[in-house]
């Protein structure tokens, strides 16, 4: 559903490129993670396989069809997109905030229909927002208001979703939550990419995991391929441990670099 060739970005005027030659797949009933350290190009990657960045070299693709040969308004109905950061301009209710994601069908001129609603009705109850459809935005939770954000981009009824970095700021109990939404619409049928820094939410939730650094992959492939210790002490230039939950997911242990040493 989503993908990427030998994907090659660079930033206009910049001495070298942000990503250097990466490949990704998303298909549908997946869930991809792309991690890494900061600066490593995860969003940038985002960016190009979503068209707002023009390749220097390579391919991105969304259902087969080059990026650049979608409209904005066809590409919004296809794919929904919960960006990393977001200020509530207007305080809306939730239930008028979902509505906003079905504009990309509906076009600049288009009427609220049945049919707008009822998907509106079920991007609430699918993201369990529902119960306050009548409540202000700014009166929200942070665990809340990523759920309606997310839920906004289901009511475009989209074949995929992306989502940068969605636990930002969010508590234990929240991230759990909001990868567990993800994970049960990608088990849908939904193609779904997440770009975050938590290791073991991927472990636990990804089908596979693309490791980013300084623009490239440094390793593709299920959780318990990507996190091992030799890979990831590398990458982010700190030791860690690699152990395993009671579900048998990895579970990534950085190490005082004391302990590491063998010190006390």
């Amino acid at each position: 559903m989503l993908a990427c060739h030998d994907l090659v970005l660079r930033y206009p005027n910049a001495s070298r490129a942000a990503v250097g030659g990466v490949s990704l797949s998303v298909n549908a009933g997946e869930l991809v993670c792309v991690t890494g350290p900061n600066g490593s190009g995860k969003s940038t990657l985002l960016r190009g396989m979503l068209g707002m960045l023009q390749p220097e070299h390579g391919t991105a693709t969304i259902d087969g069809r080059d990026v650049s040969q979608w409209e904005p308004a066809e590409l919004a109905a296809v794919v929904g997109v919960v960006p990393q950061r977001e200020a509530i301009t207007f305080p809306l209710r939730v239930r008028e905030t979902v509505l906003l994601g079905r504009y990309a069908r509906l076009g600049p001129l288009g009427a609220v229909g049945q049919e707008d609603r009822a998907a509106v009705e079920r991007a609430l109850h699918r993201c369990d927002v529902n119960q306050f459809a009548e409540r202000r935005v700014d009166q929200l939770s942070g665990g809340e208001w990523q759920r309606v954000r997310v839920a906004r981009a289901l009511a475009g009824e989209p074949q995929a979703l992306v989502l940068d970095e969605p636990t930002t700021s969010l508590d234990v109990r929240h991230e759990m939550e909001m990868f567990e939404l993800v994970r049960d619409l990608a088990d849908q049928g939904l193609a779904a990419l997440v770009i975050t820094h938590g290791l073991n939410l991927a472990a636990r939730f990804a089908d596979r995991i693309l490791l980013m650094t300084d623009g490239h992959t440094a390793a593709l492939g299920t959780p318990a391929d990507v996190l091992i210790e030799p890979i990831l002490s590398q990458v982010f230039q700190w030791p860690v441990a690699v152990g395993t939950t009671p579900d048998g997911a990895p579970q990534v242990i950085p190490l005082r670099r004391s302990a590491a040493a063998g010190g006390n």
